[in-house]
């Protein structure tokens, strides 16, 4: 059994541990409110985006940019958005195993961008090849911080390097709640929630043709900022969830050492009184 001292110890550390928890879920909470904002902004403009892609796509065609264009057996790239720290419960793990699960199921050639160092570490050891990683983008990603990231794929896609591009991402559901997600970048889709509605939404000017050279590349681009602001108010949201669960955990166990501490505390007085009792009935 274990010592007053040992337990007293072992108290001591958990209530470090507690107070540590404690912290670091109303950091990740007052930076939940920040994320959450910003993914729930930046929605309505992405779907926007979608409508008018759409709109341009029924004017002029899905051929009329090699953006849209369609390659049949081309290898497959998929952007793995994924945290550079731990401590967020089950996201990363969630997150890396539905990526696992995808690339296992595939058959042709493939390969991987990693943004965030947990999925960049996780298919280092698995053995899938990297094409490149990028840092996680910190606590405020900016729309210029995926600018290279898009740029690259773009530029890769338009080449001929890639048939297809893919996003897997924790998207945000609610704070108890992230799912991992997967959406298609390139070749560019109109938003399936857009058919019927394209063809005569807006006019462009000078000209559609204009329009989409500027628009698809801030397409592809609003699409990447928009998975990364997701996985971000998922990372958050996780992390302050999983603090929590550790600051109760830590309060029960400081319960149980007490209560443990109390007993061997009662059997040592109990001990001790005995011992003098059985001295004085000796003497």
């Amino acid at each position: 059994m274990a010592s007053q001292r040992d337990i007293r110890r072992r108290i001591g550390a958990v209530r470090n541990i507690k107070q540590i928890t404690r912290a670091m879920q109303f950091v990740a909470a007052s930076k939940l409110k920040r994320a959450q904002d910003s993914t729930l902004a930046a929605r309505p403009y992405s779907e926007k985006i979608d409508e008018v892609l759409a709109d341009l796509a029924a004017v002029l065609g899905e051929e009329d940019h090699p953006l849209f264009a369609v390659r049949e057996g081309g290898k497959r790239l998929i952007i793995l958005i994924t945290t550079d720290r731990g401590l967020a419960g089950p996201l990363n793990t969630n997150t890396i195993r539905f990526a696992s699960r995808l690339i296992t199921e595939h058959t042709g050639d493939l390969t991987l961008v990693t943004v965030g160092r947990k999925g960049r570490d996780a298919m280092r050891r698995a053995r899938v090849p990297l094409e490149a990683h990028f840092a996680g983008f910190g606590d405020r990603p900016t729309f210029a911080d995926v600018l290279p990231l898009a740029r690259l794929v773009t530029e890769d896609f338009i080449t001929g390097a890639y048939g297809q591009v893919d996003i897997i991402y924790a998207k945000f559901i609610t704070t108890l709640s992230q799912r991992p997600q997967l959406d298609q970048l390139l070749p560019i889709r109109p938003a399936e929630d857009t058919a019927g509605v394209p063809g005569n939404q807006f006019l462009f000017e000078p000209g559609p043709t204009a329009v989409l050279e500027q628009l698809l590349p801030r397409y592809v681009a609003t699409r990447l900022y928009q998975a990364v602001l997701e996985a971000k108010a998922s990372e958050e949201s996780s992390r302050m969830v999983a603090m929590k669960n550790a600051t109760e955990n830590a309060e029960d166990l400081i319960e149980d050492l007490t209560l443990a501490y109390n007993k061997v505390r009662q059997d040592n007085i109990t001990r001790e009184m005995i011992e003098i009792a059985t001295g004085a009935q000796a003497h």
